[in-house]
């Protein structure tokens, strides 16, 4: 068995946290079969306090500021760079910006040199989410359908789990941070606070009074509006309203769906599962009220309320990384494709794959460009477990559908790269060159990843019969 120092760097619109974690990773497989790497625990071993993002505007970020947080709690942890060998940093919220992602990669160079860095998009944010406040293990382990809400400064991102599948997610305005308070006045109001306000008949400005009952009456309606989201609800019709507090580039929720379990995550969370005493403008925000008027909308019952395993930050705990190789009889790869670093995942459910065998190029290509605004990048690495013994008609038909939709959504220079559990790397890849689209092309098999991984594929060894296989997997806590 072996132990790596890894840390996580979670960066939202709000809020900034480091964690740090020991990971233990052991070969699970028997003696006279190929090695089965795999992450046996992770143990928290530091978690930083939560710092209010640094920004140079509303949406930049200031990576010196940045960077000067991740020194002090290298220290405050006991660490030096060196100490640490893996991690991920992770950009959500309206800090999920390209620029955001480049400037943090340039400041944390000397911290983060190896380290995944990932912007999260809404809906991956939502699932992130999902995965750290405890709700996604839930659902899995005992087989029912959950959704979490991650009630943060800016946002509530919200995603529906059945049985650990991941049915529906959504993001809208709604957050602690919307309207902001100093010495008594309204110092800011963002936009999706002035239509809430407006739908009430309250009209507020930056410079009045912050009046507690005025602004309850706002924070009780975002409270019905995430009921209504949900459909938890149906009090009053407030699907226009809705739509104009969604926040761009969301998807929808799945209707007709009845959650057994409630969780919620995020900075206002911390007050729905406890008593919120003392100033309701004691953070300079309605997060607190916020927090009061979802603990007390009767949508979101105490009897199906699931205790969240993290609230403030369903962060990113860091990245366990290990290394596969794999034979040259069952991988198939242009020249000049390698080495890639860090490219995201796109796993396909079960589900998923028999459509896109079938030749489904609709559901393929609208999770594709679906992933990639998320990832806000231009390459990524499909993958699926692919079909068993597949006869060359079937391989054709998932052949030509990968190609022709990675060829519609990639941009002309990136290669299309394909892994899969099953051995059929080889075939499949000689099929995809057939079709003749003159685009690179690798098919890898024998590497089981999952969604949220990310991959590094070094170059060619021993006269190209082996390619080195990094997997980077992202924990959450």
């Amino acid at each position: 068995m072996a132990e790596i120092l890894s840390v996580g760097i979670d960066i939202g619109t709000s809020t900034t946290q480091v964690v740090f974690s020991r990971i233990s990773m052991d070969n699970l497989a028997g003696y006279f079969t190929a090695p089965r790497i795999a992450i046996t625990n992770k143990e928290i071993i530091y978690k930083s306090p939560v710092y209010f993002t640094p920004l140079r505007t509303n949406i930049l970020i200031d990576g010196e500021k940045v960077r000067d947080i991740i020194a002090k709690e290298y220290k405050s942890a006991g660490f030096s760079p060196e100490d640490v060998d893996t991690g991920a940093v992770i950009i959500t919220g309206e800090s999920a910006r390209k620029e955001n992602a480049q400037v943090v990669l340039e400041n944390l160079s000397n911290f983060a040199g190896e380290f995944v860095v990932s912007t999260a998009g809404p809906d991956l944010e939502s699932i992130i989410a999902g995965k750290g406040s405890g709700a996604y293990g839930y659902s899995l382990e005992n087989d029912l359908p959950v959704i979490n809400l991650d009630v943060g400064g800016g946002t509530t991102n919200i995603v529906q789990f059945d049985c650990g599948e991941t049915v529906g997610k959504a993001c809208f305005d709604i957050g602690g941070r919307l309207i902001r308070i100093s010495e008594g006045r309204i110092t800011y109001i963002s936009e999706s606070a002035r239509e809430i306000a407006a739908s009430l008949g309250i009209d507020i400005m930056p410079g009045d009074v912050a009046e507690v009952s005025e602004l309850r009456q706002i924070t009780d309606r975002m409270a019905e509006l995430l009921a209504q989201a949900t459909g938890l609800s149906h009090r009053f019709r407030t699907r226009e309203l809705l739509e104009k507090i969604r926040t761009s580039g969301s998807s929808l929720l799945k209707e007709d769906f009845s959650p057994a379990k409630i969780c919620f995550s995020g900075g206002v969370a911390e007050y729905i599962y406890k008593k919120n005493e003392g100033d309701p403008f004691r953070f300079g925000d309605i997060g607190p009220l916020l927090s009061e008027s979802i603990a007390g909308n009767e949508a979101f019952g105490k009897e199906r309320l699931l205790p969240a395993k993290e609230t403030i930050q369903a962060t990113v705990v860091g990245a366990g990384t290990y290394t596969t190789s794999l034979s040259g009889s069952t991988i198939s790869y242009s020249p000049g494709i390698f080495p890639v670093k860090s490219v995201p995942v796109l796993k396909l459910s079960r589900l998923e794959c028999e459509a896109v065998e079938k030749g489904n190029e609709d559901l393929l290509r609208d999770k594709v460009v679906w992933f990639m605004e998320q990832c806000d990048t231009s390459l990524i690495i499909l993958a699926m477990e692919g079909p068993r013994d597949p006869t060359y008609k079937e391989l054709t038909i998932l052949g030509s559908t990968i190609v022709k939709v990675l060829d519609s959504v990639l941009s002309k220079d990136e290669p299309i790269i394909v892994v899969t559990e099953h051995d059929i790397a080889k075939a499949l890849g000689v099929v995809m060159k057939q079709l003749g689209s003159g685009r690179r092309i690798a098919s890898i098999d024998g590497v089981k990843v999952e969604g949220n991984d990310y991959l590094d594929i070094g170059r060619p060894l021993m006269n190209g019969l082996v390619v080195p296989v990094i997997v980077k997997t992202l924990l959450f806590g």
